[in-house]
């Protein structure tokens, strides 16, 4: 404790921030995804009520439901580690892990129920689309992964976290009600990579270096993100959508 203490002073004296803005950064960012989500859902779900929005399955409002909570468990985590009560976040963050768990079952469980009735935006084959949730809950979970590996190291574990909600947030942008975006999960995609580069900003201006978490949990982020297009065309890829689709989840 006392190191990180004299090291983040030096860090101050030499004219680098350091780690002083981390707190309103790291809380900053939980709040504009969780703006993110919610002007991307207001319409069809929170202003509709929730759960008596009219959703088309029992599963989709269970989605709704847990991948909220997980938005909101960020911002209470960021803020609970701005007023100093890192030992209440360290206590809950188990709670978190097991929640990202279970988003991912859910996810994974939404998405086939979705495909199962050839859910999708429209001018996408549904097949193809169902490569989009599978991946992203292939990224979050690998980065939650990693993020809960890290967890000693506030550092490396604060902007893996980060990066993998990012890693949620094109099904939110792509319902922002701006015609360049509704129902294009590609240009989605390309909004959502704004936030990382809010993060290597913050990285560059508070330690005049990208942060190796950064750089890696995002590189990993957009690779699998524009490889899986290609893929999702494949006839392989449809054999696999269409025994998917065949389970009737």
């Amino acid at each position: 404790m006392a190191t990180a203490v004299a090291s983040s002073t030096v860090k101050v004296r030499a004219g680098v921030p350091g780690r002083k803005y981390d707190h309103v950064f790291f809380s900053g960012m939980a709040v504009l995804l969780l703006g993110s989500v919610f002007l991307g859902f207001a319409h069809t779900y929170y202003l509709a009520g929730m759960f008596h929005a009219p959703l088309p399955s029992a599963i989709i409002h269970i989605h709704g439901a847990i991948f909220s909570s997980w938005i909101l468990f960020l911002l209470a985590q960021t803020t609970l580690v701005a007023s100093g009560r890192t030992d209440v976040h360290r206590r809950i963050g188990i709670a978190g892990f097991l929640l990202a768990c279970l988003m991912v079952i859910v996810g994974v469980w939404a998405s086939t129920n979705s495909l199962g009735r050839n859910g999708g935006p429209g001018g996408i084959d549904p097949k193809t689309f169902y490569i989009i949730p599978i991946t992203d809950m292939l990224i979050f979970g690998v980065l939650v992964f990693f993020a809960y590996r890290a967890r000693f190291d506030s550092t490396a574990h604060k902007r893996i976290i980060i990066v993998a909600t990012v890693a949620l947030m094109i099904a939110a942008i792509a319902r922002w009600p701006l015609p360049l975006v509704q129902h294009n999960p590609l240009t989605a995609a390309l909004l959502s990579y704004v936030f990382l580069l809010m993060l290597v900003a913050y990285d560059l201006w508070s330690t005049h270096k990208i942060h190796r978490a950064t750089i890696w949990a995002s590189v990993f982020l957009i690779f699998v993100q524009q490889i899986r297009f290609p893929i999702g065309q494949t006839a392989a890829w449809h054999a696999f959508a269409t025994w998917a689709q065949n389970l009737r989840l």
